[in-house]
């Protein structure tokens, strides 16, 4: 196989946006969250140690502005010692090989998610017919066609271990996408969720706008497996964590998250899956 690293064919900006857009919220001293368009990145690291890695990639065209956030957190010319995808659909891939071109470092994801990453698989188309909004209507016209990242990825360790990450673990949480994960420490009780569940509803055009907080499950849209969905969170939930970093809306912490948590367990059916769409089974229903 050739290093040469590539999009998808269908790789292009989409133009969606929220009022989240360019916010950056300190979680906690070493747990920074920033929204491009709709979609959060990741950095872990305390900025005083340069000691960090990038969860996640953004949306297409983003490169120079997670640059630009990442150089002004840890300062000019840093570079995270490494990428964590959650999973690779387009919105967390989107600056990805730009990033390592211009960083020179590995990726890791899980193993079940190496198809979509290195050219060989493109996700399931995502549904427009499910029931949701307007972003659910849009969504044929997001990238779905594997990225290609060449020897530059690599798939995390299958204990659980994250390549420079010693005090978090990964946990699968598959259902969103086959190989997604979620980070956690168990030290403080930080997850970070990636899409098996989100506190915005995704596929509402008017909520992703105003980030109104409302958790939910993972965006309908793109979500093949509800089965398997529905287990992640109930294994998330298991974990009572303190605050959840999600991949699209803000971080949500305390009582709101655990009772929110809660409440998505026990009503999943009807708070997270789609009344109908391609991918819904009528068992849940």
């Amino acid at each position: 196989m050739d290093n040469e690293m590539e999009y998808g064919s269908d790789y292009k900006y989409i133009p969606a946006t929220s009022v989240g857009s360019g916010m950056g919220m300190e979680v906690s001293h070493d747990l920074y969250c920033h929204t491009i368009q709709i979609v959060n990145i990741i950095l872990v690291g305390n900025p005083r140690t340069k000691d960090f890695v990038l969860v996640d990639a953004g949306m297409p065209n983003s490169a120079d502005n997670i640059i630009s956030i990442v150089e002004e957190r840890f300062g000019k010319n840093s570079r995270p010692k490494a990428i964590i995808l959650t999973h690779g659909h387009f919105d967390h891939v989107g600056a990805i090989i730009d990033l390592v071109k211009h960083w020179q470092i590995p990726v890791y994801a899980h193993e079940l998610e190496m198809p979509f990453l290195t050219g060989q698989k493109s996700y399931p188309e995502p549904d427009p017919t499910v029931e949701g909004g307007m972003v659910a209507k849009m969504s044929p016209m997001f990238p779905n066609e594997p990225i290609n990242l060449g020897d530059k990825v690599e798939a995390l360790p299958s204990d659980g271990a994250i390549p420079h990450l010693p005090d978090f673990r990964w946990i699968h949480t598959p259902g969103h996408s086959p190989g997604h994960v979620s980070l956690f420490r168990d030290e403080d009780k930080a997850l970070i969720v990636g899409d098996a569940f989100v506190t915005v509803k995704q596929d509402s055009l008017y909520k992703v706008l105003t980030q109104e907080q409302e958790i939910n499950g993972p965006p309908r849209y793109l979500t093949t497996d509800w089965k398997a969905a529905k287990e992640s969170v109930i294994r998330l939930e298991a974990l009572k964590p303190s605050v959840a970093i999600t991949g699209h809306g803000l971080p949500m912490t305390g009582d709101l998250l655990s009772e929110s948590l809660e409440k998505l367990v026990q009503e999943f059916e009807r708070i997270a899956i789609p009344d109908y769409g391609k991918y819904v089974d009528g068992d849940f229903h």
